[in-house]
């Protein structure tokens, strides 16, 4: 459980580092997250496929549970982990591990009533499984789900979980126990699907205006990170460049007009979102012929680069805020 020093160090959860994914921050609860444990988890749905939550649920249990993931934490035991969701804040799950004597580690993780069917789990799941093998070096993961719980199953299925036998089960809110399925992964085949994922080249413009503001742009609807704000831009097409994929995408996006030599390389993302690899280079840009407009449904906010970090952003975006800062 040692942590390595300085740039060697990838900032890992014995430490209480957060984890980011396109929507959510995993972070370590604290305890002003309990008033919204308990009005979340004092629900019978939530309660009744789950080995630990009991029903009914009050805050004493949220403090107990809070306080006993810090303990766990601390012994290098396990850990558990608030799903923060990056457009408000909101918690709205919990995911964790807790470490076996063979060096394995059993997962378990629950979504609140009003996130279910929208990937969250998933999206936590990968995000996790991937800390624990790449940073931590754990060989082999393990989960259990309740018979009567097909969503569930089908979460670890999606993140790549085999069918690993059955095991019994204590369920704490029912006051039984039952033979659960359980799935397993090892570090072998997550990273082997993981060396499998797409590279995504994305081009992005940092539009700087004469009072020193950015053009920061959100997400419409529907599609992925909506809600967040990023850098105007695009993918890059096959047998295009980054700059004229960038003019293209500027064009049809707001509705400007800009010559390739206007574009000032100023800073590139390298970052991973488990199921794609985003390489997005980021070009500084005063000069353009038009006024930008919103022509696919996203917000537009100039914004000063000092406030630019109060904004939620893509975890890919984030990092360049503070080359920009120190740029404009």
């Amino acid at each position: 459980m040692t942590e390595e020093a300085g740039c060697w160090s990838a900032g890992t959860v014995w430490a209480g580092t957060a984890l980011a994914t396109a929507r959510l921050r995993l972070r370590p609860f604290t305890h002003t997250d309990a008033p919204r444990l308990a009005a979340v988890l004092d629900d019978w749905d939530m309660a009744k496929y789950t080995a630990n939550i009991p029903h009914p649920y009050h805050e004493t249990d949220a403090h107990a549970f809070i306080l006993l993931q810090e303990q766990r934490r601390q012994l290098g035991q396990g850990a558990g982990l608030a799903l923060e969701r990056t457009t408000d804040k909101q918690v709205i799950g919990a995911i964790g591990f807790t470490m076996d004597p063979d060096g394995s580690a059993e997962l378990g993780y629950w979504v609140a009533r009003e996130a279910w069917g929208q990937g969250y789990a998933t999206e936590a799941l990968r995000r996790l499984i991937r800390h624990l093998f790449a940073d931590l070096g754990i060989a082999r993961l393990w989960a259990m789900v309740h018979p009567d719980n097909p969503a569930s199953k089908t979460v670890l299925g999606k993140a790549g979980f085999l069918p690993d036998g059955h095991s019994q089960c204590a369920v704490a809110s029912r006051g039984c126990s039952v033979v659960s399925p359980r799935f397993a992964l090892t570090a072998d085949q997550w990273k082997a699907t993981h060396a499998a994922r797409p590279m995504l080249l994305v081009a992005a413009a940092a539009l700087i205006d004469t009072d020193g503001r950015v053009l920061m742009a959100s997400r419409p609807p529907g599609k992925m990170m909506a809600g967040l704000w990023e850098f105007p831009g695009g993918k890059v097409h096959d047998g295009e460049t980054p700059e004229a994929a960038l003019i293209r995408e500027l064009h049809e996006e707001l509705g400007i007009d800009v010559g390739e030599s206007c574009l000032a390389p100023l800073a590139f993302a390298s970052y991973d979102y488990d199921t794609f690899h985003l390489l997005m280079p980021l070009y500084a840009v005063r000069t353009w012929k038009g006024s930008p407009i919103a022509k696919e449904g996203q917000g537009l906010k100039w914004v000063r680069p000092a406030r630019m970090g109060e904004m939620p952003m893509p975890p890919a975006d984030i990092p360049l805020v503070a080359i920009l800062r120190e740029w404009v």
